[in-house]
């Protein structure tokens, strides 16, 4: 068992953070002050109903809004307030996401899909990067589907494939959006496992959904409703 959060450094921390959409001119807020920390190494869930502000939520973590009021630290730095190409720099090098629809290219094999964002992040040979994006896909169990494309992978399968594209940069962290939300019962307790697996290996990951089942494989459960935080503050 990982220690317990209070002893750890926090890889995110928001400040007083709050969020207000615009509908034909009228202030829609989505979130409201919200306070939050995620340790390093920590497995948190997030959970809370369709409108809770969750999505808003992990559209801030994941440095995709940045029209938000508040602090956000990531690994001990300040990044609001960074511009576009700053931020999505540190998305692609330090945040892997995985997605309820895989989001693969479907003309792309495996291990192209696997290697995109290490070839993107140009920080690599190359080769360095696809060898990388090979033992990610190995690690996942599919080293005998490389040069498989989507359509001709289970839906169990593909998500292992993204889950291995989200590891291809060793992130500082995992976010992971209903990433069972498509799956068969049997299949998205193995997605699970997985996501259990890298927690124990030390991964900061922090999975968002609805379903209290998926939530409870968490080692933390933070209720968003209503814009606000009504449980597992930091």
């Amino acid at each position: 068992m990982a220690a317990s959060a209070e002893a750890r450094v926090p890889e995110i921390r928001l400040r007083n953070v709050s969020r207000t959409y615009r509908r034909s001119g009228v202030p829609v807020p989505a979130l409201h002050g919200i306070d939050l920390e995620i340790a390093r190494g920590e497995f948190a869930a997030i959970m809370g109903p369709s409108g809770s502000g969750k999505s808003t939520l992990l559209h801030i973590l994941g440095l995709v809004d940045t029209e938000y009021e508040g602090s956000y630290e990531l690994g001990g730095r300040v990044v609001s307030g960074f511009c576009s190409d700053e931020l999505a720099g540190l998305r692609n090098r330090e945040i892997g996401f995985v997605f309820q629809a895989f989001h693969l290219l479907p003309q792309l094999s495996v291990l192209e899909n696997a290697a995109l964002p290490a070839l993107y992040a140009r920080s690599r040979p190359p080769e360095v990067c696809r060898q990388e994006a090979r033992r990610r896909v190995e690690e996942m169990g599919l080293g005998d589907r490389l040069l498989h494309r989507p359509h001709q992978l289970s839906m169990g399968q593909r998500q292992r494939v993204a889950i291995g594209r989200a590891l291809v940069n060793q992130p500082r962290v995992l976010l992971a959006d209903e990433p069972t939300g498509a799956l068969d019962s049997k299949t998205a307790g193995e997605i699970l496992e997985i996501f259990g697996e890298l927690h124990r290996r030390g991964s900061t990951i922090v999975l968002v959904t609805h379903n209290r089942e998926v939530a409870s494989v968490a080692e933390r459960v933070i209720q968003v409703r209503d814009g606000r935080i009504h449980d597992g503050m930091a």
